[in-house]
């Protein structure tokens, strides 16, 4: 439709363009006048950046801008600055102690900084991000250490893990499978559950209980004690609290007679340093919550495990 015939709309008074669509026809109502300096403003700006900008591709490189910004140079700066920076932690972390690392406010920060880092990129997919673990996975903010929570023992576990295949691994004492062995048949398993529901401090079956009792004596007693209280020196379970690495329920005690589960924590001594190991144990330890004499004196754990790391 040319110019000359266009339509007029009747109740706006504007002109159409001539398009029309369903008996629907399009105004040619001109663009508001702050939306087109915007876009000439935007091309304008535009023009601007790539003269001075990295802008446009070419056949072997790129138009450099007169700026001569680069973000690869920045980052490369960047990490430069924070190499020095940690190099010269990581200097004062070979020297100290860890008892030292805490006492020291400013190193106690980057060790808190350090460890946490590398807590989230390996130690939080079994733990979880905040270190409270969850069935099968031990909880590392809470006072129950398996292995000791002082902060040498922690930075020995990190370094030698539980079942790992290190010379030195912790965990020499596996957790039999009774059940699956066949050492025990299932009344028997039955009953050393609620012999273990028991030392625990819950109502039991008085009963089994008084069936398990000497098989209690033969053939677990050696290894967590006569009355249930584990020892921390072999990482062996208190049966006598209330935490439990595998469950709590009776099906999960049961369970863990009849099958033996036993953790399996790896060794980081080939992965990280000395100096990460130390900002490890510290932040581990900075975030548990309880104090070593306590695990000294009534070593807690989950019951009937073998447990990985606590």
């Amino acid at each position: 439709m040319s110019d000359d015939k266009r339509e007029t709309d009747e109740h706006s008074g504007v002109e159409t363009t001539g398009h029309e669509w369903d008996g629907i026809k399009e105004l040619d109502n001109p663009l508001p006048r702050w939306w087109l300096w915007v876009w000439y403003g935007s091309i304008a700006v535009a023009i601007v950046y790539w003269v001075l900008m990295p802008a446009w591709p070419g056949i072997s490189g790129y138009t450099k801008g007169v700026l001569g910004q680069s973000d690869r140079a920045d980052v490369s700066r960047q990490l430069a600055a924070l190499k020095a920076q940690r190099g010269a932690g990581e200097v004062k972390l070979q020297t100290a102690s860890l008892q030292q690392i805490e006492q020291d406010p400013e190193l106690q920060q980057y060790a808190l900084q350090v460890g946490q880092s590398v807590f989230g990129d390996n130690c939080a997919t079994c733990h979880g991000t905040g270190g409270a673990g969850a069935k099968g996975y031990p909880n590392l903010r809470d006072d129950v250490w398996l292995w000791g929570g002082s902060l040498d023992e922690i930075r020995h576990t990190i370094e030698v893990g539980v079942r790992s295949g290190h010379a030195q691994t912790r965990g020499a004492t596996m957790m039999p499978a009774f059940g699956r062995d066949g050492m025990l048949d299932e009344p028997a398993v039955r009953d050393m559950t609620e012999y273990v529901v028991a030392l625990s401090g819950r109502k039991a079956d008085g009963a089994a209980v008084d069936r398990a009792r000497q098989g209690f004596a033969d053939q677990c007693a050696a290894c967590h004690g006569p009355a249930g209280t584990g020892d921390v020196t072999r990482g062996i379970p208190n049966l006598t609290d209330a935490e439990w690495l595998f469950g709590s329920t009776r099906q999960d005690i049961h369970d863990q007679i009849w099958n033996g589960r036993n953790g399996v924590m790896p060794t980081w001594s080939a992965r990280f340093s000395p100096e990460t190991i130390k900002a490890l144990a510290v932040y581990i330890h900075a975030n548990a919550g309880g104090g070593d004499e306590v695990v000294a004196e009534t070593p807690k754990a989950a019951a009937a495990t073998g447990g990985a790391g606590r």
